[in-house]
């Protein structure tokens, strides 16, 4: 029953980290971090690295998994949203010279 509980628990969180790749889609192809809480995606990936770490020590492959995975996508989103949100800054500041 461990098991079965374990595989399900993996695949939500398999499933939490795909939910992260529209976002990671939409500020790739729109090139802008409008409308995205750049504090809040930190705070996710946070969360997760901490869920990374703690199925390291636990030995918990599929919390390890699942949340490296989510830390992954997440990451990816928030590292887009940070970058297109600088490049923003950049290009206002050259635009009011």
């Amino acid at each position: 029953m461990k098991e079965i509980i374990s595989a399900i628990f993996g695949a939500g969180l398999i499933i939490n980290a795909a939910l992260f790749v529209p976002q990671a889609w939409h500020l790739w192809k729109a090139k802008r971090a409008d409308g995205v809480s750049i504090p809040s995606f930190l705070g996710f990936c946070a969360i997760q690295l901490v869920g990374v770490l703690d199925g390291y020590y636990q030995h918990d492959s599929a919390l390890l998994v699942g949340m490296s995975a989510t830390l992954l996508t997440c990451g990816t989103a928030t590292g887009l949203a940070i970058y297109y949100s600088i490049r923003a800054k950049h290009a206002g500041a050259a635009g009011e010279s």
